[in-house]
C-alpha cells in the first residue's frame, strides 16, 4: 500500500515555510527542508530559514547540519531523505516536505540517476579547461555531442555541464539516455502542492523580504561568516543575496546597488524556479495573494488527503 507524503514547493518568497509549518502542527509531524542553502550553518537571514521561534514549534530535518566549506549534494540528499521518511513512518507521523530546490524535490519524489562512475582525472581536465576559458567553452563543446542535453541546461550550470560531459566521455552515450532508464521502485505517494502569485505580487514580495534582510543585518551576517575563515568562492556563498553582499565587502559596488542586484536576481531565481516547478505536471498548484490564509489551504490540503 502506498504511503503518503505531502510535498508544498514554490518559489522563494510564496509562503512555502509557513505552510509547511501549519501543516505540520496539524498533522503532529516534522518537516523535511528541500533547499540546497538552508543545510549550512550561519547563512541564516540570506537564505530566509525558518526563524528559530518556527524551528522550536516543528522539528526540520536538513537544517544547519553543514558546515558552509562541506560538499552536500543531492544524491545524498535523497538517500538521507528517503531515511528520515522511513522514521517517521515507523512512528505513525505524515512527513511533510517542503522546498524550492527543484533538483532535490525531484530526486526526492522520482529518484535521480547516480550510476556512472566518476573518472577525476578527466574531471580535473575539465575544471582546467573551465577555469582557462570560460563556462561557454565546456557548454559548446556539450552541445556538440549531446545536444539534447544541453538545451536543458545553461552555461552557468557548470557542474551539470562537466556532468553530462563526463557520462558521454565515460560510455559513449548522453546523460539523458542513463536518466530516461533510471526509475527508484518505491511505495511512496507524494501529493505536490505548489503555491502560485501574479507575477506582479510575487515580485513585491521579494523587494520586501529584500528590504528585510538587509534591516535583519544580511550584511553582518556577511561579515562574520568571512571572518570565520570561509573563502568567499565556497559554493555555499555564489549564491544570491551573499555574492552581492560580497561585491558590496570588497569595494566592487556600493550597497544601494549590491541591494538592487539581489532583488532583481532573486526575481531572476524565482522565474527559474517556477519554470522547473511548472513542467511537473504532478504539481497541484494553489493560488494565493497577500490575504493568504495558510490555515485554509492546510485545511484543504489534508481534506484532499484523506
Amino acid at each position: 500500500m502506498e504511503r503518503e507524503i505531502i510535498v508544498i514547493v514554490g518559489s522563494t518568497c510564496s509562503g512555502k515555510t509557513k505552510l509547511g509549518i501549519t501543516l505540520a502542527e496539524k498533522l503532529r509531524t516534522e518537516i523535511i527542508s528541500a533547499d540546497s542553502r538552508q543545510i549550512y550553518k550561519y547563512l541564516n537571514i540570506g537564505t530566509a530559514k525558518p526563524s528559530t521561534d518556527e524551528l522550536a514549534r516543528i522539528k526540520h530535518h536538513f537544517i544547519d547540519f553543514m558546515e558552509p566549506g562541506e560538499i552536500y549534494n543531492v544524491s545524498r540528499f535523497e538517500t538521507d531523505a528517503l531515511k528520515i521518511i522511513d522514521g517517521l513512518f515507523a512512528k505513525g507521523k505524515i512527513p511533510v516536505v517542503v522546498g524550492g530546490s527543484g533538483l532535490y524535490i525531484k530526486a526526492l519524489t522520482d529518484g535521480i540517476f547516480n550510476t556512472v562512475d566518476v573518472d577525476e582525472e578527466y574531471r580535473e581536465e575539465l575544471k582546467f579547461k573551465r577555469d582557462k576559458y570560460g563556462n561557454e567553452f565546456l557548454y559548446d563543446e556539450l552541445k556538440k555531442i549531446d545536444p539534447q542535453s544541453a538545451a536543458k541546461m545553461l552555461p552557468q550550470n557548470w557542474k551539470r555541464v562537466m556532468r553530462a560531459l563526463e557520462v558521454f566521455h565515460l560510455t559513449g552515450e548522453p546523460i539523458w539516455k542513463f536518466q530516461a532508464s533510471y526509475a527508484r521502485k518505491s511505495d511512496y505517494n507524494f501529493i505536490l502542492y505548489g503555491l502560485n502569485w501574479e507575477r506582479e505580487k510575487l515580485y513585491s514580495n521579494i523587494e520586501k523580504r529584500v528590504d528585510q534582510m538587509i534591516a535583519d543585518g544580511l550584511v553582518k551576517e556577511v561579515e562574520e561568516i568571512l571572518v570565520k575563515g570561509y573563502s568567499k568562492d565556497l559554493n555555499a556563498l555564489n549564491s544570491v543575496g551573499y555574492k552581492e553582499i560580497i561585491s558590496y565587502l570588497e569595494n566592487e559596488t556600493g550597497l544601494e546597488r549590491a541591494i538592487q542586484l539581489i532583488k532583481r536576481n532573486t526575481r531572476r531565481y524565482a522565474k527559474r524556479q517556477l519554470t522547473w516547478f511548472r513542467k511537473n505536471k504532478n504539481i497541484k498548484w494553489i493560488n494565493v495573494d497577500s490575504s493568504v490564509n495558510y490555515e485554509l489551504i492546510s485545511d484543504q490540503i489534508l481534506s484532499n488527503s484523506e
